[in-house]
């Protein structure tokens, strides 16, 4: 099912990373807002810090999201990667384009983002290995709270389907 994600964590900061590397895993797709900082937030220390920690490992690393330029432009001044913005996620278009700036491919390459209908969604659909983490603020806007309620109900038959307790790293 493209809604289900290939592994769950708490956090993007709490990924094995180290193994990811170990298993050939060269490139990763963040989303940003929830997933990595507060909404609308620039890259803070903790980001900062797990941003160089990947660099050193070897990764290669894209920023995706559907904000404008200028948000993601913010957040990457501090962190320094590739990005693309305005990606229209879920369409497959962006995460294409992520792997083109990435020099990586579908098999080497991870998303991690925070949103069942656009990060693991499109990640799905482009072929590419997904990890849902849990939001990083309890605040969120109304129509991403609406999104929440019906994931939960997805995560629900997630957890049923016995795959929540599998991860391919």
């Amino acid at each position: 099912m493209c809604l289900f994600p290939n592994a769950m964590e708490e956090s993007a900061y709490s990924v094995d990373y180290e193994k990811l590397y170990q298993l050939g895993y060269r490139g990763i797709i963040f989303d940003i807002d929830n997933t990595l900082v507060e909404h609308g937030a620039p890259a803070d220390a903790r980001a900062i810090e797990l941003f160089d920690r990947l660099k050193a490992l070897g990764f290669e690393i894209c920023l995706l999201s559907n904000n404008k330029e200028e948000r993601v432009k913010m957040f990457n001044d501090d962190v320094h990667v590739h990005y693309i913005h305005k990606a229209s996620k879920p369409r497959r278009k962006g995460y294409i384009q992520a792997m083109e700036l990435m020099e990586t491919d579908k098999t080497n390459t991870i998303s991690i983002g925070d949103q069942i209908f656009t990060d693991v969604a499109g990640a799905n659909l482009t072929g590419i290995k997904t990890i849902l983490v849990g939001k990083v603020a309890a605040h969120e806007e109304i129509q991403i709270v609406l999104k929440r309620f019906v994931e939960f109900f997805i995560i629900v038959a997630y957890k049923i389907s016995g795959r929540a307790g599998r991860k391919f790293y």
